[in-house]
C-alpha cells in the first residue's frame, strides 16, 4: 500500500500527471470509474486527505491549511513535472490554497463545484452534516445529508442507486469515519480566498452545475471574473455530485481542457 507519511495515494497510466482531489465525504475508491477513463491519457493520481479512506486519522482539529501542505509535499514527493490539479468541492478549496501559494507546482487548473468562501449559508448545511455526524447513525447521515449534495434531476430520475446507497450508508459507515468527517467539515469554516483570486494566473476551468444547492453556480460564475485566464462551464440538470450524476461528460469537459 503506498503511502508517504501516512496519506495513501495511487497512480495510474502515464502522460502529463493529473491529480483529483475528494471531496469532504469521499475516498480514492470514488474515482474508480474515472481514472479508468482518465488514466489512458494521463497519469492520474489520487489520494486521500488526512481523516479520509487509508490515510491518517487525527485526533485534534485542524485547519484546510495542513491539506494544503499535505497535497505539497505528496507532489514534491512523487517528483512528477508540474501537475494538472483536479479540484472538487473541499479539494478544490484546498487546490485553491495550494495555487495562490505555491504556484510554480500547478500547469492548469480544473474547479468543479467549488466556492471561494464559505459563507453563513454553507456554514448552516455544515452544522447539518455535524449533528448527523453525531449521531453516528448511516440511515440518519443519509436522509440528512444526501439531498444537499445531488440535483433534483438526478434524485427524481435514479432513486433506486440512492436507495442502495442507503443500504452502504447503514452498513458501512463507521464512528472513525463520522469523527474525520466533523474534523473535515470544521477544518473549513473560516475559508476565504475571494481577495486572492486575482493572484492565480494558471489556465483555469471552472464547471459548476445549475442544481447544485452547496455551491450555486452564479457565484462559481463570479469567481470566474477574478481568475483573469480562466473560463466556466455550466452544466444543466446536475447537482453538487456532478462528477457523478454526469460522469461521461465531466470526463470529456476535462479531457477537453487539459489536451
Amino acid at each position: 500500500m503506498p503511502v508517504y507519511k501516512g496519506i495513501y495515494y495511487e497512480v495510474y497510466g502515464k502522460g502529463e500527471p493529473v491529480v483529483l482531489t475528494n471531496g469532504i465525504m469521499m475516498s480514492t475508491d470514488s474515482w474508480k470509474w474515472h481514472i479508468e477513463k482518465l488514466s489512458k491519457y494521463f497519469t492520474v493520481i489520487v489520494f486521500d486527505f488526512i481523516d479520509q479512506g487509508k490515510s491518517k486519522k487525527m485526533e485534534r482539529s485542524y485547519k484546510i491549511d495542513l491539506q494544503v501542505k499535505v497535497l505539497k509535499e505528496l507532489l514534491y514527493f512523487l517528483n512528477m513535472k508540474a501537475y494538472n490539479i483536479v479540484g472538487l468541492s473541499y479539494g478544490g478549496q484546498v487546490a485553491l490554497k495550494l495555487v495562490i501559494d505555491f504556484p510554480d507546482i500547478v500547469k492548469k487548473l480544473v474547479l468543479s463545484n467549488v466556492t471561494a468562501k464559505v459563507d453563513n449559508f454553507l456554514l448552516c448545511v455544515g452544522n447539518v452534516w455535524d449533528f448527523a455526524c453525531k449521531l453516528n447513525e448511516g440511515e440518519i447521515f443519509y436522509n440528512l445529508a444526501l439531498p444537499f449534495i445531488y440535483g433534483k434531476s438526478f434524485y427524481n430520475d435514479n432513486i433506486e442507486f440512492l436507495l442502495q446507497r442507503k443500504e452502504l450508508f447503514k452498513e458501512y459507515l463507521t464512528k472513525e469515519w463520522f469523527e474525520g468527517v466533523r474534523r473535515l467539515i470544521k477544518s473549513n469554516e473560516d475559508f476565504n480566498v475571494t481577495s486572492k483570486l486575482k493572484s492565480i494566473k494558471v489556465p483555469t476551468l471552472l464547471i459548476c452545475s445549475d442544481e447544485d444547492f452547496i455551491t450555486p453556480y452564479q457565484d462559481m460564475l463570479e469567481m470566474s471574473k477574478n481568475i483573469k485566464n480562466s473560463e466556466v462551464v455550466t452544466v444543466h440538470g446536475a447537482g453538487h455530485g456532478l462528477f457523478l450524476e454526469k460522469k461521461e461528460l465531466w470526463v470529456n469537459l476535462i479531457k477537453g481542457f487539459l489536451m
